[in-house]
């Protein structure tokens, strides 16, 4: 579904990431981790249109997806939900759910979304009249989630969903990730939570200093000694 190639990206005259090819398979999740400073979100950022690459290419769907705009790439099917979860504050749940409404040819469709999202996340129809500043981290999330969803991707981008969140938090999104991918939406995960990132996902790339040392197998890399000791830390 996604294809990327020989991708490389520039802050200035600092390299990024480079020479980075990755492949995403239809209704597959996949992960990519690694060090802070790696260049994993700079990567999300590159597919998502936020940021121009140096050189390579993006393919999403059989469609090359260089110099097209970020609300563009939207409309394709694949959507970014950014680190940081970054809610609209002083507007209600529902509304910062219906910010993706106007993608939907049909207020009808739109309304059926918001039901499976309320059924995926209970918590945000029970705070849907709440202002958005006034939820939890994790209700945060969940809502971050929700206005991605409401954006019809066909594939979703997931940029540390479990940053300074509680364990119990975690597990519930990360459930909901399952379930997501449940719907026919394909996944492109980037978390530091390597070892539930693992759990999570059929294949992971490993980005160290902007470059893939490691693309396959889940269960490849944990039989790799090396790189569980280099690069994930984990004996």
């Amino acid at each position: 579904m996604l294809e990327v190639r020989a991708l490389t990206v520039h802050y200035g005259r600092a390299l990024a990431v480079e020479d980075v090819s990755l492949d995403v398979p239809t209704n597959a999740i996949v992960a990519v981790i690694g060090p802070n400073g790696a260049g994993k979100t700079t990567l999300l950022r590159a597919i998502s249109g936020l940021l121009r690459a140096s050189r390579g290419s993006v393919s999403f769907a059989g469609r090359m997806l260089n110099g097209l705009e970020p609300h563009a790439i939207v409309r394709a099917g694949l959507v970014h939900c950014p680190e940081g979860r970054r809610p609209f504050p002083e507007l209600a749940v529902i509304e910062n759910l219906l910010l993706g409404a106007p993608l939907w040819p049909a207020r009808s469709d739109a309304l059926a979304r918001l039901d499976e999202i309320f059924e995926l996340f209970p918590r945000l129809k029970e705070r849907q009249r709440q202002l958005a500043g006034t939820l939890s981290g994790g209700e945060q999330q969940m809502l971050a989630f929700g206005r991605a969803l409401m954006c019809r991707p066909k594939l979703l981008m997931l940029d540390e969903p479990s940053m300074g969140l509680a364990p119990r938090v975690v597990e519930e999104l990360f459930a909901a990730i399952g379930k997501i991918r449940a719907m026919g939406i394909t996944v492109l995960l980037v978390e530091q939570n390597v070892e539930l990132a693992l759990e999570t996902c059929e294949s992971v790339a490993v980005l160290d200093h902007g470059r893939i040392v490691f693309n396959g197998d889940a269960g490849a890399l944990m039989r790799n000694a090396r790189l569980k000791e280099v690069y994930l830390g984990l004996a």
